[in-house]
């Protein structure tokens, strides 16, 4: 009798991969949700918070008229989660903060982007990487450009300077 094959196992991320995500909010306690969300990122599986930036005000983009305007941040994260699973952690994230998806671009208690991971590259149905409109948004490129200096140069594209923008302070103490 021939024994049976093992099961696949799942891949295991030896090296961690720096990721970075988008935070955002423009309902209720936006601030306070902020600091919140980016502490409970460290509290994901295999992962840590490395920097965090600023806290910035921005006016809507594609938004219903009247809308309020949105508090917005980057993470720097290292983490042996897979982009997939980091995903499935951030919208898990979003949902303990009552973020609820009436229709497209709706007002949000907690919208956490996943910008980039790594160097990888993804397309999928439900993943993007690097997410593809970050490179139109000054509120994901300034404060990117704070915890990843590299990111300077397009974040100071001339264009985006027409995106107003108001740096608050520390998001965190």
């Amino acid at each position: 009798m021939v024994p049976p094959e093992p099961a696949p196992s799942l891949p295991v991320l030896r090296e961690p991969v720096r990721a970075y995500v988008g935070l955002g909010a423009n309902l209720g306690e936006a601030a306070a949700t902020l600091r919140w969300a980016a502490a409970a990122l460290g509290d994901l599986p295999d992962t840590h918070v490395l920097r965090v930036s600023a806290l910035y005000r921005s006016a809507p983009i594609d938004c219903e008229p009247g809308a309020p305007p949105f508090l917005n941040a980057v993470a720097a994260l290292s983490t042996h989660l897979s982009a997939p699973q980091l995903l499935a952690g951030l919208q898990q994230l979003e949902l303990a903060a009552g973020r609820q998806r009436p229709y497209r671009n709706a007002p949000r208690t907690l919208d956490l982007d996943l910008l980039l991971y790594g160097e990888g590259r993804i397309e999928s149905p439900a993943l993007c990487v690097p997410h593809p409109r970050m490179h139109q948004r000054a509120f994901v490129l300034r404060p990117l450009a704070e915890i990843a200096p590299e990111w300077a140069q397009a974040a100071d594209q001339p264009w985006l300077a027409a995106q107003v923008l108001e740096r608050l302070g520390p998001l965190q103490g």
